[in-house]
């Protein structure tokens, strides 16, 4: 693509339509917010619809590309995901327990309202029901782009990869386009809805102590992965940034895989590596979303006065790791998902839950920019060992 000027980069334009949405919800009338909101919710309901295609194409032709080694790939980054989610919550566990006495005085845990409740109408909807589920999604790749590494056909092999470019067509020529005003109608819905601002002031410090720790993360992250891949870890994470502030947007691991995906492009990954690692880990690693409940959950244990061990602790993290992707890409999805163990290990009443829920949805979007972007720094570990496995015809892509 030409360059186009400052204007013609996504994060620019993602940026600037960020700091619009908060400024027109200062003085926008409602009747006219709602057109956006509309909009939003049809290409809401169409990300809905269009992701597990975008998932099983992606998927599959990067798993037969892989060779005989996929299986082996699958299990590989499953676990540098789930490990790295898992040392998410010790990490936000260890700092809870050092830092709260000092950061939070005594008191009580008031309940507040929803943060949806409040939130402005669209004028209508139109319901868009994807073709199947994002596991089935999941399922079906694998097992097709495995068994097309045992049976060899260039006709498969083929049609998948052609699927793919058709896929990758809509996302360049429609997605991305019209990301931008997403994310504008998105922060301008929040900058209108009154409940957010009571949920960040109820919150404030630990909202702030989860978005420095996320940050933080994310540069032990791409120090780890620049130091195994041979890269410079700050070039490789500024590449990542337009994934972090789309993330910021949407809201969703899942609609952002168009744009996660270019980024890890960016960093020297080959094709075959981030098309099989950025769709897999935008449901399996949730090292961001894992900090947030974490710090959330034990501010409330902490303020309410409450006796959680150790070992009760560590359950509740390694537990939530695997339940936590039962809702893969859908925004507030992982805290609706933990809300069962927050009620039978932690012994979470109703407003504490309520709670949860609120300060969780408020700052959202920053834990599942944490999320994609370290994905990025998986990918590049991957393929620094992946190398020998895949295609030399399609290694190394270079995308501008």
């Amino acid at each position: 693509m030409k360059n186009k000027g400052i204007l013609g980069s996504l994060l620019v334009r993602i940026i600037i339509a960020i700091i619009l949405g908060i400024i027109c919800s200062l003085f926008f009338p409602e009747w006219l917010a709602r057109v956006f909101i509309t909009f939003n919710g049809l290409f809401g309901n169409f990300l809905n619809f269009f992701v597990p295609v975008l998932i099983f194409s992606l998927i599959t032709p990067a798993i037969a590309g892989l060779g005989r080694g996929a299986g082996k790939w699958l299990a590989i980054t499953t676990a540098i995901a789930y490990g790295a989610t898992i040392v998410a919550g010790f990490i936000a566990y260890a700092v809870s327990q050092g830092l709260y006495p000092f950061l939070l005085g005594q008191g009580g845990v008031q309940s507040v309202n929803d943060i949806d409740e409040g939130a402005l109408e669209p004028y209508f909807s139109v319901e868009m029901p994807p073709p199947f589920e994002v596991m089935t999604a999941l399922l079906l790749a694998f097992a097709i782009g495995v068994a097309m590494t045992v049976v060899k056909s260039d006709t498969l092999y083929t049609a998948a990869r052609e699927l793919e470019s058709v896929i990758m067509k809509i996302i360049e020529r429609f997605v991305i386009p019209l990301l931008p005003i997403f994310i504008y109608g998105m922060f301008l819905d929040l900058g209108m809805n009154g409940n957010l601002v009571d949920t960040l002031v109820t919150f404030a410090k630990v909202i702030v102590t989860a978005i420095v720790l996320t940050i933080l993360y994310l540069a032990v992250q791409f120090l780890i992965a620049g130091t195994i891949a041979g890269r410079n870890p700050l070039v490789a994470l500024k590449n990542m940034l337009p994934a972090y502030f789309t993330a910021l947007g949407t809201s969703s691991s899942a609609a952002t895989i168009p744009i996660t995906l270019k980024s890890t492009l960016n960093n020297g990954v080959a094709r075959n590596v981030a098309g099989f690692v950025v769709p897999l880990c935008a449901t399996i690693h949730l090292s961001g979303s894992m900090i947030k409940i974490g710090l959330f959950a034990f501010a409330i244990v902490y303020m309410s006065g409450m006796e959680v061990s150790l070992g009760l602790a560590i359950g509740f993290i390694l537990m939530l790791g695997v339940t936590m992707i039962a809702a893969p890409g859908v925004p507030g999805g992982a805290i609706m998902a933990a809300v069962g163990l927050l009620g039978s290990l932690l012994g979470f009443d109703e407003s504490m839950i309520a709670l949860m829920i609120a300060a969780y949805i408020a700052i959202d979007s920053f834990g599942t920019a944490a999320n994609v972007t370290g994905d990025g720094a998986i990918a590049m570990i991957v393929n620094r060992y992946a190398k020998d496995s895949i295609h030399s015809r399609e290694d190394q892509v270079e995308v501008r």
